[in-house]
């Protein structure tokens, strides 16, 4: 039995080393039994230049390429390129969105239709951010859970923050705010909620169980951001800036600078200090040797989704500068608020990773992923998105500042204080699940209904630009004109 053991561990160190074909292993331990090599098969999950290897030994007196492969390598080269494509391209019914996105490069070149450009960027969009957790799921498989989960929020979010970066590049800092608190707003209700229900409905009668102490951690650290976020709208509204319209950008951007510090701390905690911590309930078999029925295997390899990653981000960068360059279009097309695109619309197409991960690990009982990929974004997107967007700002010389106005902070503090409440029991159900997603529903009608007081004091300054400009040679007059109208009303 020892044998087989040590078999097994020889033929993965030969598997993982790239183009190194290890033949004193063989040499040492003989050829492998029909029932071992079967039980390989069932672990792992090679691709097919691996299982050539496997099945037909390499000995010393056989021909070998400098790369380490046999002869006809690039062929099984080829092959596994074709099968790569065909797992991930060809294996999601979502992905028949995918010619959506060059689509809308063609109505961009072709036409002037912004409202068109932004429903087909869109719609290509969202197969993109689906695939996008879909390699991260699976580079998570050689990371661990706790690090799988730190890589969902990432990746999940990586959308949010490309589209972002091009708004702030184009000067529409509003359009960042917004679209990272609807961020927010979707991960801790929508996508919680959708995990919670969908999670209770296939374990029904039963609650379901996740860790609290992480779930207080995300919870302390989301009420930081909102304190973050507070004061300097607090400040701007009670008009007590020592210099007005400096005080409040120097607080954000020092502010900013103190929550990038404590995320980098929290992932100190989380990932080295206190990862045992971070163990999902009910794993704790499985790390003493206890192995799970259901336990999965990677679909593809890690380079393989490491590429794949590379591949989607680039894309979505490419659709995100059409996304972003036509949301005021699509705003006056449609007679929709931008504030409504940017918080509901937005988020819902960049959360559609998260939102297909988090429902999935909660239909497996896997609750603690689920918080991690939900709440964790939340998290990340507040406590590192908001400040790193702040501190890019800076640095392209946009004044990008916390003061989220008053109504969308009260929306977050309210937000924030509910999810708490939902999770500090540590248990979930259907009907938890339920009720959140109808408190997004009344934020997402709340925002339909509001109008944002920065876009109409915008509009005002525009027009009094142009009342000025218009009327600037005859302003040199009006003190004579002041000076006549006092004489008279004098007499």
């Amino acid at each position: 039995m020892k044998a087989k053991v040590f078999q097994k561990i020889a033929i993965k160190m030969t598997m993982e080393n790239k183009g190194q074909v290890a033949v004193q292993p063989h040499l040492e331990m003989g050829p492998l039994e029909d029932g071992a090599m079967h039980d390989l098969d069932d672990e792992c999950l090679y691709s097919s230049e691996m299982d050539a290897q496997k099945t037909h030994p390499i000995h010393s007196n056989q021909p070998v390429l400098f790369s380490g492969l046999p002869v006809g390598g690039n062929k099984m080269t080829r092959n596994g390129v074709y099968k790569s494509i065909k797992t991930v391209v060809f294996s999601n019914k979502l992905n028949l969105l995918m010619p959506f996105g060059p689509l809308a490069i063609m109505v961009h070149k072709m036409t002037a239709s912004n409202g068109w450009v932004f429903f087909l960027s869109l719609l290509g969009i969202t197969p993109l951010a689906e695939r996008l957790g879909y390699a991260t799921e699976q580079l998570a498989f050689f990371t661990g859970p706790t690090v799988g989960g730190l890589l969902n929020a990432t990746f999940g979010n990586a959308t949010e923050l490309i589209i972002s970066i091009y708004a702030l590049k184009s000067g529409m800092t509003r359009v960042v705010q917004l679209s990272l608190l609807g961020s927010i707003l979707s991960n801790m209700l929508l996508v919680l909620g959708w995990a919670f229900f969908c999670g209770g409905l296939v374990h029904y009668g039963k609650e379901q169980v996740f860790s609290k102490a992480t779930a207080v951690v995300n919870s302390g650290l989301l009420l930081m951001a909102v304190m973050g976020l507070l004061f300097p709208a607090v400040l701007h509204y009670t008009h007590t800036e020592r210099h007005v319209g400096k005080s409040e950008l120097a607080l954000s951007r020092f502010s900013s600078c103190v929550m990038l510090l404590a995320y980098a701390a929290y992932l100190v905690f989380q990932l080295k200090s206190h990862k045992d911590s971070y163990v999902p309930v009910g794993e704790e078999g499985s790390l003493n040797g206890e192995n799970d029925d259901d336990d999965e295997a990677p679909e593809i390899s890690k380079w393989e989704s490491i590429i794949w990653l590379a591949i989607m981000t680039a894309w979505i960068s490419i659709l995100s500068d059409y996304l972003v360059d036509t949301i005021e279009g699509a705003s006056d097309a449609w007679n929709v608020p931008v504030a409504f695109i940017s918080v509901i619309l937005l988020p819902i197409i960049g959360n559609a990773a998260e939102h297909a991960s988090a429902i999935m690990f909660a239909m497996k009982d896997k609750l603690d992923i689920s918080l991690g990929v939900a709440i964790g974004s939340s998290t990340q997107i507040s406590m590192f998105g908001i400040p790193f967007c702040v501190v890019i700002g800076w640095i392209m010389g946009q004044e990008m500042d916390l003061n989220f106005q008053l109504f969308e902070t009260a929306t977050l503090f309210i937000t924030v204080i509910v999810v708490a409440f939902f999770l500090q029991e540590g248990t979930s159900n259907y009907f938890k699940g339920l009720m959140l997603i109808l408190c997004y529903l009344i934020v997402a009608a709340s925002f339909f209904v509001h109008e944002d007081p920065v876009a109409a004091d915008q509009v005002s300054t525009i027009a009094y630009g142009s009342i000025a400009y218009k009327y600037k040679a005859k302003l040199h007059l009006l003190p004579t004109f002041l000076v006549s109208l006092t004489t008279a009303a004098c007499s």
